[in-house]
């Protein structure tokens, strides 16, 4: 039949009456477009866990577990985060931007630099969000070679300042950063004077000349102010990297009392008559000679002038720091850097980093936390002679290539969700469950777990009632926001 009726018709009739059933031939609507079929009904996650494990394929990996808030009845060993017990606000997370570090990131194609920059410094997607930079005034010892701002001297005056080393790389560089996070807080701190000024005039040890104090505060003044000409704002100073140790290249002793002396009547009088708010930190070396930045701030002339204290865990007892700030609660402690040595253990460096700088320098009421390097290559280079020979950056730069070491981790577990502004809150310390929590100023929670123990632990995160259940493994440490 079918065949007969096309036959007869011929394809022209068939056209035809399918033009009269467009046209009215049928009294049923058109069939609408329906909606696709809804995916099965998912419980959104009320609490982002990051996660970084002993297993090299979890690192600040984003969990997909559904982590939510339920009534609190288990048994369970049990983390209580307390909102209206709060502590210190905090600055930021972040490394030291050395000059050698600038000058691998300088020397990267534009393109992959650019990438890499953001990656380190914006916050949307798995980017890590660092939030605070430490610069050297002047070269570290993870610069290619030794400089100050003067170095044609003596030049009391200080007619011959000039930023110009910096402009190669480092200015750059920050500019760069700026455009990606413009309130990213930077501390300068220098590792020596010019060698004029000094007592051997040399780059290795050696104190400040005491006829040359005002020009020294000159300097810090005209550095301060020439950066910010250049677009950059320094948010503090410390006056002397590690002043107890003059072994470095470069470097210079500077005791407690010298320090004391400097702030009261040169540095801190000479910011304030340029009008400069940049902060004035004390110290800036181990935390086993706290009575160093306790005898300055016992100095009320000196004091005055004192935003608080900067401390290195190269020795003793990151509880330290509290001790410190517990004698002057109106002072405040920061903690500017430690090391990591090459090649590194990756596990072993990212706990050890994790339990005593990212929460135990927090818990011990630290506004920043600063690791030592942000980049160096494959040599542990740039460095100068007699420098560092073996610190591992948190990446490592080999041209356009790039690996991610322990302290991008631990800094990234911190940076990208304690935002500047956050205050630290109240928590336990159950067990093996090393924590520490903060509030952001959006109200996001956010709680830091590191697991030291030799096992997994099951646990629950107890909020206003309300617990989530959650498990980490030995050595793994988890991130959780809420």
């Amino acid at each position: 039949m079918t065949v007969s009726f096309t036959t007869s018709l011929g394809v022209a009739g068939l056209l035809a009456l399918s033009l009269l059933a467009g046209c009215g031939g049928s009294d049923k609507p058109d069939p609408q477009p329906q909606p696709p079929t809804p995916p099965p009904s998912v419980t959104p996650s009320q609490v982002q866990l990051w996660l970084t494990t002993t297993d090299p394929s979890t690192r600040f990996a984003k969990s997909t577990a559904s982590l939510t808030f339920v009534s609190a009845t288990s048994q369970n060993t049990a983390i209580f985060v307390d909102t209206t017990q709060t502590y210190q606000t905090i600055d930021g997370f972040g490394y030291a931007l050395t000059g050698g570090s600038a000058q691998l990131l300088y020397q990267m194609g534009a393109t992959e630099r650019a990438a890499l920059l953001r990656e380190l410094f914006a916050t949307d997607g798995t980017n890590i969000g660092t939030s605070y930079l430490r610069v050297s005034i002047g070269a570290s010892d993870l610069d290619a070679t030794v400089f100050t701002y003067d170095d044609a001297g003596p030049d009391p005056t200080l007619a011959n300042f000039s930023l110009a080393p910096d402009r190669r790389h480092l200015i750059p560089v920050l500019k760069e950063i700026l455009a990606i996070n413009p309130t990213i807080k930077i501390l300068g701190s220098p590792w020596t004077a010019p060698l004029w000024m000094k007592t051997n005039n040399n780059s290795v040890g050696g104190s400040l000349r005491p006829e040359y104090y005002d020009a020294y505060a000159r300097y810090f003044v005209k550095y301060i102010q020439g950066m910010k000409a250049e677009g950059i704002t320094i948010d503090a100073v410390t006056l002397q990297n590690e002043p107890l140790y003059g072994g470095n290249n470069p470097s210079m002793l500077m005791t407690a009392a010298e320090q004391a002396n400097f702030i009261r009547d040169n540095v801190g009088p000479a910011l304030r008559a340029a009008g400069l708010t940049t902060k004035i930190i004390l110290y800036d070396h181990n935390l086993d000679v706290p009575e160093y930045p306790l005898s300055v701030l016992r100095d009320p002339l000196a004091s005055q002038y004192v935003d608080g204290s900067a401390f290195h865990l190269y020795g003793g007892s990151i509880s330290t720091m509290s001790t410190v700030r517990n004698a002057f609660p109106g002072k405040n402690v920061y903690f500017t850097e430690m090391w990591t040595g090459g090649p590194g253990n990756f596990n072993a460096d990212f706990k050890w980093h994790m339990d005593n700088l990212i929460i135990g320098a927090t818990r011990n009421w630290s506004r920043n936390v600063l690791e030592w390097n942000l980049a160096a290559d494959q040599n542990y280079g740039p460095h100068t002679p007699g420098g560092c020979t073996t610190c591992l950056g948190a990446i490592t730069i080999n041209g356009n290539t790039v690996t991610r070491n322990s302290a991008y981790y631990t800094v990234a577990h911190a940076a990208k969700f304690v935002r500047p502004g956050s205050v630290r809150i109240n928590t336990n310390v159950p067990g093996n469950l090393q924590n520490v929590a903060f509030k952001n100023p959006d109200g996001r929670k956010v709680l830091l777990v590191l697991n030291t123990g030799s096992t997994s632990q099951t646990f629950d995160i107890q909020y206003r009632g309300k617990a989530v259940t959650t498990t980490l493994d030995a050595g793994s440490a988890g991130t959780y926001v809420w």
